[in-house]
């Protein structure tokens, strides 16, 4: 440890394992986004809520900066250390504290996986119903520091509406404990949902408090292929007004080309331009009755032009691949990441106006859209030609994304729609928040930390 503040660190924290070898700084100081060289100080693993407050104290008195990690998953920048930061790594932290059955509260330690969370809830009975494919990775305190939303925010919403209540650290080491699990608590400011979202800047999550549900109904899944955008959402409001919409996922033919590339089966024997994966609820004989009804009022509009439905759990599966593997399909290729909403009312507009901006400042670049259409998210990743440097590259990304970000503040919408910010999208904030709301942002974040060394120069400078 030849910097004398690692030193310094671990004598006021004796407890606290510290690491700070060249391949535990290169693996804890950088997320998915890989656009910054990772240059943390050192990583920090706290195992308990005190010596993470002990480590906040540490730091506040050095005037060191601190980067809160979680499962690194992240890609917007958000986990970036590469400025000579404290990475804050809560991955030692990932029990399950207590359960509740009256409240249906489950109370976990913020560096549990999503995937043990959801385990924790089948054990009981129950299910935590938000849900993406980085589940085995990603951890709770990222994704409430995120408000990830995932595939099934159509049914369940987003992170916040889940989350009953939050411990929080404090830049100088004090524990607030927001909310307490209440369902009504009318006593002021919430600022439980001041903490959804933060990305790290306001605190660093120890706890959470999550409400679980009824266990998820027996579902069917179904895969249609579609002949253009502008059917797309036609097809959604015929299936959300006849079937019990669980999900209503879309994807292109490239994101198709690069899943298959990676190992999963192509579904048809033709290829077809866009492709729409829904889950729904599926309950007997009159379930199986809508199911056919819809699928067929879809092919008779035209609509649609192939089809399947799942009969089993393996098929179902498989058909979930074809839209969960589209992101570890595509990172070998170095993809720019666009994460955008709008309203679901916005999105046909949104849709023609993106698709013909797109279609004219990339036609140079293989571009993959997917998305959570049926909540207005769309996902669109550029991917980076072999032979182009990665600079020249995101140069040239960076130059339609504002562009992009122009189209978005024309329809209302957010340049982050499950990502966050972090350092990517920052430039671009203020396409989606106006400079009053950015003006209250920076006074709340100096309210929470005076100094400054939260998470800095994520969400604005």
């Amino acid at each position: 440890m030849s910097d004398a503040r690692v030193a310094s660190l671990q004598s006021a924290v004796p407890t606290l394992r510290v690491l700070n070898d060249p391949a535990d700084l290169a693996h804890y100081g950088g997320d998915w986004t890989r656009r910054w060289t990772p240059a943390p100080l050192a990583i920090a693993l706290p195992a308990s809520i005190e010596e993470v407050q002990a480590t906040m104290r540490w730091a506040y008195a050095q005037g060191v900066a601190v980067v809160p990690s979680g499962g690194r998953t992240g890609l917007s920048g958000g986990a970036v250390a590469a400025n000579g930061e404290l990475v804050l790594s809560l991955q030692r932290m990932n029990r399950v504290l207590g359960f509740t059955a009256a409240d249906r509260l489950l109370t976990v330690e913020a560096g549990i996986a999503l995937e043990a969370v959801h385990e924790a809830a089948r054990e009981h009975g129950l299910q935590y119903p938000v849900d993406f494919a980085a589940r085995g990775s990603c951890s709770i305190g990222g994704n409430i520091a995120t408000n990830a939303g995932g595939i099934r925010v159509v049914r369940y919403g987003n992170t916040r509406e889940w989350v009953a209540g939050v411990k929080l650290v404090t830049a100088t080491g004090e524990l607030l404990d927001l909310n307490r699990g209440l369902v009504k608590n009318s006593s002021g400011y919430d600022l439980r949902h001041l903490v959804v979202a933060s990305e790290g800047t306001l605190g660093v999550i120890v706890e959470a408090t999550l409400r679980l549900t009824d266990p998820p109904p027996d579902t069917r899944v179904m895969l249609l292929a579609l002949p253009s955008f502008d059917v797309l959402m036609e097809v959604f409001q015929a299936l959300r007004a006849r079937l019990p919409l669980e999900a209503f996922e879309f994807f292109t033919d490239r994101a198709l080309h690069h899943t298959v590339a990676h190992g999963a089966q192509a579904p048809f024997e033709s290829v077809y331009l866009y492709y729409v994966v829904a889950e729904f609820a599926s309950a007997g004989e009159a379930g199986e009755v809508a199911l056919l009804s819809a699928f067929e009022y879809c092919m008779e509009q035209g609509w649609v032009e192939d089809g399947v439905i799942s009969h089993g759990d393996a098929q179902a599966a498989a058909l979930w691949r074809l839209r969960e593997g589209i992101t570890e399909s595509l990172a070998p290729h170095v993809p720019y990441k666009n994460d955008v909403s709008v309203r679901v009312s916005e999105m046909p507009a949104f849709l023609a106006h993106t698709q013909a901006l797109l279609a004219a400042e990339y036609p140079q670049f293989d571009v993959v859209w997917f998305g959570h259409i049926g909540d207005g998210n769309l996902h669109i990743n550029v991917l980076k030609p072999s032979d182009m440097a990665n600079a020249d590259f995101v140069i040239e990304c960076e130059r339609v994304t504002k562009l992009l970000a122009a189209a978005l503040a024309e329809h209302g919408g957010s340049i982050s729609a499950e990502h966050g910010i972090g350092l990517v999208k920052k430039p671009y904030l203020g396409s989606t928040r106006s400079a009053e709301e950015i003006a209250v942002m920076r006074g709340i974040r100096r309210a929470l930390d005076p100094a400054g060394i939260l998470n800095p120069g994520k969400l604005f400078d």
